[in-house]
């Protein structure tokens, strides 16, 4: 919600999990009845006209497979497929990247795995340029209209290996060492997601949220806000006058 806000785009939502969490980690999950879920969307859907969404946490298969199913009701798909934990440890149900490949990517505008989730619905063992840009490929034959792979930290870069129309690339920026890196994943993916709104290509979307992100990153560096790792600096370009247009 706070990335729509700071590009100036009305956010609404539909909740899939409740979660007992902090900077430190997460300490439980209740997972939504796939029912409430489709009742979510469908009071969402019936008020207002949805010009792009954006898909985070869906926790089990059965609710993919209700998102998948209002695709139609939800505009420009962005697809973040959290899969693992940010040390890369399967979090889910292990039915949920078929799930996945099988419903949801072929609904999709844009698809945003990390490097992790990238290897996990792959099997590509991302370690450079090459592997990122062939895993980012693969997730394109599954469906998805474009493809980025996203958090290949190589030395002092950032690297995200995209993929779209059978051409691959990557987009490469300085690494900003920092703790405060909580929901880089997320705010990626719902930047994306305003700028499709707005009817930006999905290139030009990817770019603009990148762009959003490492800015919110060196911004926050060295915030200190709970014990574990901080967020990200959401309004850093409303406060020096900025814009992401």
């Amino acid at each position: 919600m706070k990335t729509f806000a700071a590009h100036n785009v009305h956010g609404v939502f539909a909740v899939t999990v409740v979660t007992a969490q902090n900077s430190t980690g997460i300490r439980s999950v209740e997972p939504i009845d796939a029912d409430m879920v489709a009742q979510q969307i469908d009071a969402v859907a019936d008020d207002f006209v949805i010009a792009a969404t954006k898909t985070g946490l869906l926790f089990a298969p059965d609710i993919v497979e209700v998102v998948a199913a209002h695709a139609p009701r939800l505009g420009r798909l962005v697809v973040d497929p959290v899969l693992v934990t940010s040390a890369g440890q399967p979090m889910l149900d292990e039915a949920m990247p078929d799930a996945y490949r099988t419903h949801l990517f072929p609904h999709a505008s844009l698809c945003t795995p990390n490097v992790a989730e990238a290897s996990l619905l792959t099997g590509i063992d991302i370690v450079d340029r090459s592997s990122a840009m062939r895993a980012a490929a693969a997730i394109q034959q599954m469906g998805p209209e474009v493809v980025v792979v996203t958090g290949l930290l190589l030395d002092d870069l950032s690297v995200d290996a995209l993929a779209a129309d059978g051409h691959t690339t990557t987009h490469e920026q300085e690494r900003i060492v920092t703790q405060n890196v909580l929901g880089t994943g997320c705010s990626l993916s719902a930047a994306a997601a305003a700028h499709l709104a707005k009817d930006a290509s999905v290139e030009d979307a990817v770019s603009q949220a990148a762009g959003f992100v490492h800015d919110g990153l060196r911004s926050s560096a060295s915030w200190q806000l709970g014990q574990g790792r901080g967020p990200i600096d959401h309004f850093t370009r409303a406060k020096t006058g900025g814009t992401d247009e």
